[in-house]
């Protein structure tokens, strides 16, 4: 199910808060999780099965990591694994197609194409979970006891397709509030989130969709209106869902993170990326960038730790290899600009 369907705005999302806040408070959490399958299984409910696959082993991850915190050698190798799985799942259902696709450039090779379709959200929810066993790795939180907060935690519907990538530090300890209460400023949220899809973006794209259908029958100001239209289109499309999580998130008594700050006033491209997908920049910060050394050692491996970063993000963005050229331009354009700053 996405936000943006009738089904979402018209019956789901009004009959999910009414009926959250009716059932009694000790049964809210069962009855979330139950809406929060219903949502993401919508049309195709054989993706739920991965979803639980997904929490159920890092469940065990974050469990194992702690119950072996005082043994180095067991406590890393639980961490690997695990990340191992989640990264392998994500790279067999997104990025199949792309290796065949790259390895079939080789004359001598013809590897036959695998058609797999992709689970909605998994870059999200996995990114998320791997958060968690990594926090787990380093101490800064317990393990969650019970399987049903962790569950509640992975499977939370208004962030689960579009983000934002919430941590555990951070989400966990609301799901065990005893009692939340509506935040009626997500009213707001969600009206301006419905504003920038409906109205900005998928009026805009309608419009680029023609021009970028033949680009050679355009004209030249055709081709520069829908060049910026399209800055537009997927700014108000992605920003527009992150609002919509957010102000859905609050009408159950949640506080999601913000996820864009105005990423077109920034003023410089190091600013554009603490303002766009924030979520996204800060979980490879800390959890790439930093331990690979960040800035501490040196500019040759700053450069490096940088190519990367912007590499991986080019690669979840999209399973093409123009998402790689375009993390490389972006990694090259943001080392230049502390060179000349």
């Amino acid at each position: 199910m996405v936000f943006s369907s009738l089904v979402f705005m018209f019956a789901y999302l009004p009959i999910t808060l009414l009926a959250y806040y009716l059932v009694p408070r000790q049964g809210r959490n069962i009855f979330l999780f139950i809406v929060n399958l219903i949502f993401y299984g919508w049309g195709e409910p054989k993706l739920v099965l991965l979803m639980v696959f997904n929490i159920f082993f890092n469940y065990i991850g974050g469990w194992l990591v702690d119950k072996y915190r005082a043994d180095a050698k067991k406590k890393k190798l639980f961490l690997i694994l695990t990340c191992v799985l989640d990264i392998g799942i994500l790279a067999v259902f997104k990025y199949t197609g792309m290796i065949t696709e790259t390895l079939n450039m080789l004359p001598f090779l013809n590897i036959p194409e695998l058609q797999i379709s992709l689970p909605i959200g998994i870059s999200f929810y996995t990114f998320q979970t791997m958060s968690y066993v990594i926090d787990v790795y380093r101490g800064r939180l317990m393990p969650e006891r019970h399987p049903g907060y962790y569950a509640l935690f992975v499977s939370f519907f208004p962030q689960l397709v579009a983000g934002p990538i919430e941590r555990s530090t951070a989400l966990l300890p609301q799901l065990h509030a005893q009692e939340r209460r509506m935040d009626s400023s997500g009213w707001l949220w969600m009206v301006r989130g419905f504003a920038k899809k409906l109205l900005l973006a998928d009026t805009a794209a309608v419009f680029v969709d023609s021009v970028y259908a033949s680009p050679a029958d355009a004209s030249g100001p055709a081709v520069l209106l829908a060049t910026l239209l399209f800055a537009g289109q997927i700014y108000w499309d992605f920003s527009g869902y992150s609002d919509i999580a957010v102000g859905a998130a609050a009408l159950l008594g949640v506080r999601l993170s913000r996820n864009f700050d105005h990423p077109y006033r920034a003023d410089s491209l190091r600013d554009f990326w603490r303002r766009w997908h924030i979520s996204l920049t800060r979980w490879f910060t800390d959890y790439v960038y930093i331990p690979l050394g960040g800035s501490r050692r040196g500019t040759v491996r700053l450069a490096v730790n940088t190519m990367v970063v912007f590499l991986l993000s080019g690669l979840w963005h999209g399973a093409a290899l123009h998402f790689v050229v375009w993390g490389s331009v972006h990694g090259a354009l943001l080392l230049l600009e502390k060179a000349l700053t």
